[in-house]
């Protein structure tokens, strides 16, 4: 899944892909690269962002989303508000990654069962401004895999199938640098409840600071880390890994997947 974030604001890549044809642009070379789906979003969760107004991700995302499945690429919409979700599908998108999971918006579980569409469902315990402070646990990876559970079965309850429902364990989201590395290494146990798994490492605060590496990284050269923490995924039965740069995964995985085949 490419990243393609159509926001000012990202702590990556804001701004860079603001405008629509910009964003479209991108969009199809992420596919050309090797993405098998762009993930479009238009308010940025970067830790401490303020939320946009509904008008003005609408204005953001709609455009985007419309225009890339025009030109057949395949595309989620990332966001926490059921009526962008609406009008991204309507206007072509064919997946939801909502990083609440369905909490920051009451209206989401009905919209995303109505459209019968797959549903990302993250964990997450709050919006951005607030959720450094959440970063609290006794056991980060028996927390985050009994909430992701609670929350299928409270989805399910809501009128979403089974079979709809993608989790993703949050990385970054209300946790420090010692939980991100304790949940990629326990994701074995968010991979046995069941459900496609998506993980979204790329780029995030706990890979640039690494062993043997001097100096810290910034976000831009988080590239290389990031491609190793696909392949962690690859080996633990992930479903699919969220990335801004597409080849060093891309080749990663590919490396994984000859070997596996000898």
């Amino acid at each position: 899944m490419g990243v393609l974030n159509v926001t000012p604001d990202s702590f990556s890549d804001g701004g860079r892909w603001q405008a629509t044809e910009a964003a479209v642009a991108h969009g199809i070379h992420l596919v050309e690269q090797g993405a098998d789906l762009v993930d479009v979003g238009g308010e940025s969760t970067r830790p401490g962002a303020q939320r946009v107004s509904e008008a003005e991700e609408l204005r953001r995302v709609v455009p985007v989303v419309a225009q890339l499945r025009e030109r057949g690429v395949p595309v989620s919409v990332d966001t926490m508000r059921a009526s962008v979700a609406a009008a991204a599908v309507e206007a072509g998108a064919e997946m939801v990654n909502d990083v609440s999971g369905g909490l920051a918006d009451p209206d989401m579980a009905e919209t995303v069962a109505r459209a019968r569409v797959p549903y990302i469902a993250m964990h997450w315990r709050g919006h951005s401004a607030q959720m450094d402070a959440a970063a609290q646990y006794r056991d980060v990876v028996t927390e985050v895999v009994q909430h992701l559970h609670q929350r299928v079965e409270q989805l399910c309850a809501e009128g979403l199938s089974r079979d709809q429902i993608i989790v993703d364990p949050g990385f970054g989201f209300a946790k420090d640098a010692s939980h991100n590395w304790a949940l990629l290494a326990g994701l074995g146990r968010v991979v046995a409840l069941g459900h496609r798994v998506l993980v979204g490492t790329s780029r995030k605060r706990f890979l640039g600071r690494l062993p043997r590496v001097r100096t810290e990284l910034a976000a831009a050269d988080r590239d290389p880390a990031t491609a190793a923490t696909s392949l962690l995924c690859a080996q633990a039965g992930v479903w699919a890994v969220r990335v801004h740069d597409v080849p060093s995964t891309a080749q990663a995985l590919g490396v994984w997947d000859r070997a596996q085949r000898g």
